[in-house]
Formats: C-alpha cells, structure tokens, sequence
C-alpha cells in the first residue's frame, strides 16, 4: 500500500472519529436524561396506585436502554476504527 493511499485512508478515518466521538457526546447526554426520566417514572410507578404509571416507566426504561445499545455501537465503531487507524500508522512508519 502506498504512502498516499496510507495517508488519505487516514485521512477519513480521521473525519469518521470526529463524526464518531460528536455523536458519542450527544448520545451521552441523551442516555443521561433518558435514566433521570426513567428513573423518575420507576418512582412514580411504586407511589401511584394506576397501572399506567407502571407502563410509562417501562416504555421509558425501554429507550434508555435502546439508548444503551446504539451509545454501544457507536463506541465499538470507534475502537474499530482507532484500531485500523493505528495499523494505518504502523504501516506509514515501516515505509
């Protein structure tokens, strides 16, 4: 592989990461006020006596944890990307 090719491929790894981490951030920040409001409606659910209140806190504890899952992937893209971004440079300093 050559030295250009090493350095563009580079290159958009580098733009993915910076895409990655945003979103990482931004997912963080919603993960948190998913819990807080799932944790609101799990206290709501053991006070009130209406089974709604039950629901709500189930649906709610639903997208905190689809919330989970997509905060997981985008990390493993990352280390995925880090990984092959860190061949990449072996590659370059072996040339």
């Amino acid at each position: 592989m050559g030295q250009r090719s090493i350095e563009r491929r580079l290159r958009g790894i580098g733009v993915r990461l910076r895409r990655l981490r945003e979103e990482l951030s931004v997912v963080d920040e919603q993960l948190s006020h998913l819990d807080d409001e799932a944790g609101d409606k799990a206290l709501r659910s053991l006070v009130s006596e209406t089974s709604g209140a039950g629901v709500e806190y189930r649906e709610a504890q639903l997208h905190a944890d689809a919330m989970r899952k997509h905060r997981q992937r985008v990390q493993n893209s990352i280390l995925e990307l880090e990984a092959i971004q860190d061949e990449l440079l072996d590659k370059m300093s072996e040339s």
